[in-house]
């Protein structure tokens, strides 16, 4: 079995219904309360502002706590909350490996953006570019790679609504996931055009206590059941695998072949360099007043991320041990109902009045948790469109420059425009784990967005040729890769099983983009005869270290 195979989903895999047809009721119940709520957030708070800043910036009045709160819930998606967690309940010791390269990334972010990001730029990575660089071709750049990113992102969350959606309501057919996915696009669109980036926070905020009380109650729950005793939840999970011994060693998943080894180094890389270069996340430096407060909303949030993916550790041991990988697999293959599966068999299981309602109560934290995500993702790609490509990008020299309430017009049609082409994607993409899908976006991001904002920061001769060399030399390689790979075709598991022209022997492209972006962006640098502006890098030096002169 070649690794595409070993953890995406069969087509024609049948769901687990979590109870009877008369607790069906409840889930909708649920969920439309998530919905209303959700809904009143935006329209409460997209009223108090209008203005471009309270648009894309929130206004930049919230405070280190509430900054992290909202960056734990942009980061904590369906990817963590479903894939990761199935991921752990398949495939034991070699799952765990998604977690650590999740929140090793934020030691990245802490180190080498956070407060840099913040003193340099305004409302995009494009901002913090063009300190330096000529305007048109850089903006150009980071806008395709931004709206490209936050796509792929895009549909790993609308993949889980779907195989969420179809599961709490005792599905297999394809028409209730197609639906799911097209209401929450519709969802999504709402919450940017209404709310802006003030709403969308108040969003995310809720969310993540939501979330962390959901899973910090599932993680107790667990380990109640097993009496504190966690040596004895991994050897219940080793027998509830059908693997033995080698579900809590290495090479369940990534051993068997040389080919599996080098996609777990591939994966490695994108996500521990992937997260410093997603633009939802670096949107959200520019939501605090200072530097200082940016530097502390990355503390609290490595403190929220952290402690989320030690329980999602418990979560999948606990799925294996008590429901077992057969169960979750026949369920959903990727996996990705491991979690509301297991919040049935805590609650008393299949049938049970309180297995039910905490399935759906779980059910309704992750949904949440996808609808809150979605929207960070689209308000960061039309801010990107609307900011950097229509207003600066697109326009001709002899043409009057862009107002900001021209912006915001722009970003709330591009937010319309980017949810319609999400969930076109999303439809063809449901075989895939959520987990998987959020690491491709990562890989896109290390490749395109990193090198060039690392090379911005800290290397003097960089040029505005150099800058858009990285770019383009990490965005197209990693996406010609990923088009050639067993994920779009050549397995009966891709997104096009019934045709093969992949050539990539890997999932991820990490391995080979990231270096590329990196190396293009030296070559375009030290092969041009345009020379960097000593002065302007002075400035970004002295702008980016200080905070002098941000906005």
């Amino acid at each position: 079995m070649n690794l595409i195979e070993s953890h995406l989903p069969v087509p024609g895999h049948s769901a687990l219904a979590p109870a009877g047809g008369q607790h069906h009721e409840l889930a909708v119940v649920l969920f439309a309360l998530v919905v209303v709520v959700t809904l009143a957030i935006t329209v409460w708070v997209g009223r108090r502002g209008q203005a471009t800043e309270d648009f894309y910036a929130g206004g930049r009045d919230f405070g280190p706590l509430q900054n992290g709160i909202a960056l734990s819930g942009d980061y904590l998606s369906a990817a963590s909350f479903l894939g990761v967690t199935g991921l752990i309940a398949l495939y034991g010791y070699d799952g765990v490996l998604y977690s650590i390269g999740f929140l090793v990334a934020w030691l990245v972010v802490l180190m080498w953006v956070a407060e840099l990001v913040r003193n340099t730029g305004r409302y995009t990575l494009a901002d913090v570019l063009t300190t330096r660089m000529r305007q048109r071709p850089v903006r150009a750049a980071a806008g395709s790679a931004s709206v490209v990113v936050t796509l792929l992102y895009l549909i790993a969350q609308m993949v889980g609504a779907g195989s969420l959606v179809a599961l709490l309501l005792g599905t297999t057919g394809a028409a209730a996931k197609t639906w799911t996915i097209v209401a929450v696009g519709a969802l999504m669109v709402i919450y940017v055009t209404v709310g802006g980036m003030r709403a969308t926070t108040w969003i995310q905020i809720v969310k993540a206590m939501m979330l962390m009380t959901g899973a910090a109650l599932l993680t107790g729950w667990v380990l109640v059941r097993f009496h504190g005793d966690f040596a004895g939840l991994m050897e219940a999970a080793a027998r509830g695998s059908g693997a033995g011994s080698r579900y809590l060693e290495p090479g369940l998943k990534y051993g068997g072949t040389a080919t599996e080894r080098l996609d777990f180094v591939s994966l490695g890389l994108a996500l521990v360099l992937g997260t410093a270069g997603l633009p939802h996340i670096l949107s959200r430096f520019y939501t605090v007043p200072t530097a200082r407060a940016a530097r502390r909303s990355t503390v609290w949030a490595i403190g929220l991320v952290g402690c989320f993916y030690l329980m999602t550790v418990v979560l999948g041991l606990g799925a294996t041990a008590l429901v077992g990988s057969k169960a979750v697999k026949t369920a959903n293959s990727a996996g990705n109902t491991a979690v509301p599966l297991l919040a049935l068999k805590l609650g008393g299981g299949d049938g049970s009045t309180g297995g039910a309602l905490l399935f759906a109560i779980t059910s309704a934290i992750a949904f949440a948790t996808i609808l809150a995500v979605v929207a960070g993702l689209t308000l960061a790609s039309s801010v990107s469109f609307a900011h950097d490509l229509y207003a600066e990008a697109f326009r001709r020299a002899d043409r009057p420059a862009v107002s900001d309430r021209q912006e915001v017009v722009v970003a709330r049609l591009a937010a319309v425009v980017i949810g319609g082409t999400a969930i076109v994607l999303s439809l063809f993409a449901q075989r895939l784990n959520v987990a998987f899908l959020v690491s491709l976006a990562f890989a896109v991001a290390a490749s395109a967005n990193l090198p060039t904002l690392l090379y911005n920061l800290f290397w003097r001769r960089f040029t505005t040729r150099g800058a858009c060399w990285a770019t383009y030399g990490g965005l197209v390689p990693a996406l010609v890769l990923v088009l050639f790979s067993p994920v779009v075709s050549g397995s009966r598991t891709a997104m096009f099983p019934g045709v093969d022209f992949h050539w990539f022997p890997l999932e991820n492209p990490g391995l080979i983009s990231i270096p590329l972006g990196f190396l293009a962006g030296w070559v375009g640098t030290v092969s041009g005869e345009e020379r960097a502006d000593a002065d302007k890098f002075a400035e970004l030096e002295v702008r980016s270290l200080t905070g002098a002169g941000a906005v």
